[in-house]
């Protein structure tokens, strides 16, 4: 009786055990598994994850309850952005954030390496994350939330949870139409590489940055900005 008390005490232990780790976050259903979804976050481990131009993880950033986190700081030897081992062509990301109170950090693509780059933002578009409304300074459209960062802004009618609650980000890139998302409405769309987006880089700050944007191909990335901001289930699809 003994021993089968103990063998169902251990069976709820574990079950509890897998309840609190499986909280719904950073795993995906059936239906997302069927359709070509894989994680890119397990919500326990950097498993899958590199620092920008790096071998090792920096130490800035962490993982603590299901949740991905950069507190933040700054130099170049602790801090730095973050990559994923594989890279990705057309894709659909699928991706929550949370950002702390006048805070600011990105989501990259296409991101490459190299010595002659520094940081991802000088290779990779950028979905831009911002503390909108916090903010001390003022911010131009190009720089809000949602923004196709220096390119494309996202306007002002979105739907955004404040400063310390999540937001969910969708990214498209699919043959170089490209659409990003923010809680369930679409805030930008264009096509990379057009005549207009040309146009667009040559007038931006991007016309100073000859990696950008130049592969079709390369590295998802997230941006320590000296931001405190964290991020759970990521997910991404592949697009045929």
């Amino acid at each position: 009786m003994k021993k089968v008390l103990f063998i169902a005490g251990a069976l709820l232990s574990a079950a509890f055990a897998f309840s609190q780790k499986n909280d719904g976050n950073n795993i995906l259903t059936e239906k997302e598994s069927a359709q070509g979804w894989q994680l890119l976050f397990n919500g326990e481990s950097l498993e899958g994850w590199k620092g920008y131009n790096s071998d090792q993880v920096f130490s800035c950033w962490s993982v603590k309850n299901g949740e991905l986190i950069c507190q933040g700081e700054g130099g170049s030897v602790t801090a730095g952005d973050i990559i994923t081992l594989q890279e990705f062509e057309s894709f659909e990301l699928a991706i929550e954030w949370n950002i702390s109170p006048q805070g600011n950090s990105g989501i990259f693509y296409h991101v490459l390496e190299g010595e002659q780059y520094h940081a991802a933002y000088e290779t990779g578009p950028e979905y831009q994350l911002i503390d909108d409304a916090g903010w001390p300074g003022a911010l131009e459209d190009w720089q809000q939330t949602g923004a196709d960062y220096g390119m494309y802004p996202a306007g002002i009618s979105k739907k955004m949870m404040p400063a310390g609650e999540w937001n969910q980000t969708r990214i498209i890139y699919n043959k170089n139409h490209v659409e990003y998302w923010l809680n369930g409405m679409k805030l930008v769309d264009f096509q990379a590489y057009s005549t207009e987006w040309n146009q667009k880089k040559a007038l931006s700050k991007w016309k100073d940055y000859p990696g950008y944007a130049i592969s079709g191909k390369g590295h998802i990335g997230l941006q320590n900005h000296g931001s405190g901001v964290k991020f759970r289930n990521i997910k991404v699809k592949v697009l045929k």
